[in-house]
């Protein structure tokens, strides 16, 4: 039987709109969420709770805020030119909407390529379910939060994953750093994809030379020998098959 904690969802009632906790409701009744415990993380987009499903996996559920998110007047840069949104809303709820889908068909899309990121479940209007990365209601920290047993077997770890990404799921992050990579039994996992745009969008070019850049920066503040950008970018893009 579907379990509701009061108090969890008077403090979700208190944050976010009626419509908001229609949603949420919507994905209990479809046995989707079972249970909500608490905040995991929250920042300026939105809040992300842990939950369980119906057989107590657990759940990361990522909430986008409506009703104070300034952040979406540069959220159509990443949407506009994307051919899977061709008609979009402009009310901010309307983006907002678009947005989460966006982020959940992008997780479809890494998780058909293999890439080590958390799996899409569901989604309803501004609410993201995924699985959670963690264990026990306690998330995989975060790589800036920790640094790797073996820094430079991590960094060749991430790269293959950055590579599979562009390669097979025809997405470029855009946003990568240590603060959207989780380290998690020895593996890095890429989260947080929502403005991640396809390989065929004419921003992708400068979006991975970003997360390239992005990506040795932090390494190379290891003291891990890393690779050349450009030839790494080719090899990013399968234009080159080796690394030197």
């Amino acid at each position: 039987m579907l379990r509701k904690r009061q108090e969890e969802y008077r403090v979700i009632e208190e944050v976010f709109d009626h419509l908001t906790v229609q949603g949420v409701v919507k994905l209990i009744s479809q046995g989707v969420i079972d249970d909500i415990h608490g905040v995991v993380n929250a920042g300026k987009e939105a809040r992300v709770y842990w939950g369980q499903g119906p057989e107590g996996e657990e759940l990361a559920i990522k909430i986008y805020y409506t009703s104070t998110a300034e952040f979406r007047k540069g959220m159509m840069q990443y949407i506009q030119g994307d051919p899977r949104f061709k008609r979009v809303k402009r009310s901010t709820r309307g983006i907002i909407y678009t947005w989460t889908q966006k982020e959940f068909k992008n997780l479809q899309l890494v998780e058909e390529a293999g890439v080590n990121a958390p799996r899409p479940i569901a989604f309803n209007r501004n609410i993201l379910v995924m699985t959670f990365i963690g264990e026990d209601g306690i998330p995989a920290p975060l790589l800036r939060e920790v640094k790797p047993d073996d820094p430079t077997d991590f960094y060749t770890k991430l790269i293959d994953e950055v590579k599979l990404m562009y390669t097979k799921a025809r997405i470029v992050h855009g946003d990568l750093s240590e603060y959207n990579i989780m380290v998690w039994e020895g593996r890095p996992v890429i989260f947080d994809v929502s403005q991640a745009m396809l390989t065929s969008h004419p921003l992708s070019q400068s979006l991975i030379t970003r997360d390239i850049t992005n990506i040795n920066s932090y390494f190379g503040r290891l003291r891990v020998d890393t690779y050349d950008a450009e030839e790494l970018e080719q090899w990013v893009k399968g234009e080159s098959e080796k690394l030197s």
